[in-house]
């Protein structure tokens, strides 16, 4: 064992003998031989290129320029904002057609609707014996029409009398005898005019339409600016129906078709104000009609009711209501007279109308309604159309019930 390590102690010196020759081997250099003279050189060293690594020459500092001295260039000023508004197109206005003979050119329309009950009765009256059964049926088809029951039985009793006083009854005999006792049965000498021309004191004259809610009383009022408008009338119309969202922009909208100027107020707001409004308006523009449309409101409430009376109150104090017209559907019946009762009951009602005659042949509420308020039909609304509200005529309507 010592053996061992002995000669590992022995290889490991001569090892490093060994790597010390080799170094010193290295270090030494051969030294160039000595000169007696110096040697001068005369060109001029060529310049060593920039290495990797080699710190970069400093620049020549630039001339520089305080900010007084740098010309700025001249800064443009920027166009004044000019604020453009957007144009608005204002609605054409329309140029209704006149109402002179407009149920006449609705006849039509009238007829399809409402020939169960005149030629009904024609077919009835042509049959070769008129018994007691006859009679009945004649009778019956005039109280399914709403004509009611008194006038009913007086218009049978004088066909009757009548129609045995003619003896013979070709068809034409028997139309020309039907046409005359409805007309008179539905009156001639009543005033159907509409009292809508300025007074003499320069103050317009003042329609207050209503009804109740859904007989299109909103649409009746915007129809009806139309037909005075027509009649060379200056309007202003009311929006005094302030209960309901859309009405005030639904007759605003009929009054921008024909140039008739709408005075509303803000929704939910005293329907009595808006009307007062509408009238001084009407009186400061000089116009000839101002028409206003009261809300809407069931007959059976009666506070809805004193407001209405409330609402023409309020209008007198310019002057005296000139027209109070009341809306009724026709297709309610003897419904629409219960509704007539009631609103008699708080204003003076002048005059009816009745619309959409032109979905039903129950044409004699225009007779029962009459009678029944002692007031005359003064329009009759015969479909959706713009301009069909019609002035009523009792002959050219019976003309329509019992066609030609």
């Amino acid at each position: 064992m010592e053996y061992v390590i002995l000669a590992v102690v022995i290889a490991v010196v001569a090892v490093g003998a060994i790597a010390g020759l080799v170094v010193n081997g290295r270090r030494r250099k051969t030294l160039p031989p000595k000169s007696a003279t110096p040697v001068i050189t005369t060109t001029k060293p060529t310049p060593r290129e920039p290495q990797v690594g080699d710190e970069a020459a400093p620049s020549a500092p630039a001339p520089t320029q305080t900010i007084e001295e740098v010309e700025l260039p001249p800064v443009a000023e920027a166009p004044e904002a000019v604020e453009v508004e957007p144009v608005v197109e204002a609605p054409a206005v329309e140029v209704p057609e006149p109402t002179a003979g407009r149920l006449v050119r609705l006849r039509s329309r009238l007829s399809r609707s409402q020939n169960s009950l005149g030629r009904g009765l024609l077919t009835l009256l042509s049959r070769e014996r008129l018994d007691e059964d006859t009679w009945e049926e004649i009778e019956e088809t005039l109280l399914v029409a709403d004509v009611g029951v008194a006038p009913t039985q007086e218009l049978v009793e004088r066909l009757r009398t009548r129609v045995k006083v003619l003896g013979t009854r070709t068809p034409e005999e028997l139309r020309g005898l039907l046409h005359e006792e409805l007309v008179a049965l539905i009156g001639t000498d009543a005033d159907r005019t509409l009292k809508t021309a300025k007074h003499e004191d320069g103050r317009p004259a003042v329609v207050l339409v209503v009804g109740v809610n859904g007989v299109g009383k909103t649409t009746t009022s915007g129809k009806l600016g139309r037909v005075l408008v027509a009649d060379g009338r200056k309007v202003v119309l009311g929006a005094a129906d302030t209960f309901r969202a859309a009405a005030a922009d639904q007759l605003q909208t009929w009054g921008e078709r024909v140039g008739a100027r709408t005075v509303r107020g803000p929704e939910g707001g005293d329907p009595a104000s808006v009307a007062f409004d509408a009238v001084k308006e009407g009186i400061a523009e000089g116009a000839d009609t101002v028409l206003v449309d009261t809300a809407g409101r069931l007959h059976t409430k009666t506070g809805l009711m004193d407001e209405l009376g409330k609402v023409k109150r309020v209008v007198e104090k310019h002057g005296p209501v000139d027209e109070v017209l009341l809306v009724l559907d026709a297709t309610t019946g003897q419904n629409g007279l219960v509704q007539a009762r009631v609103f008699a009951e708080v204003v003076d009602i002048t005059g009816i109308v009745l619309t959409k005659l032109d979905g039903t042949a129950k044409g004699g509420i225009v007779v029962a309604v009459q009678r029944e308020l002692g007031v005359p039909v003064k329009l009759i609304g015969l479909g959706e159309g713009a301009d069909d509200l019609a002035p009523f005529e009792p002959a050219a309507f019976v003309d329509a019930l019992i066609g030609d």
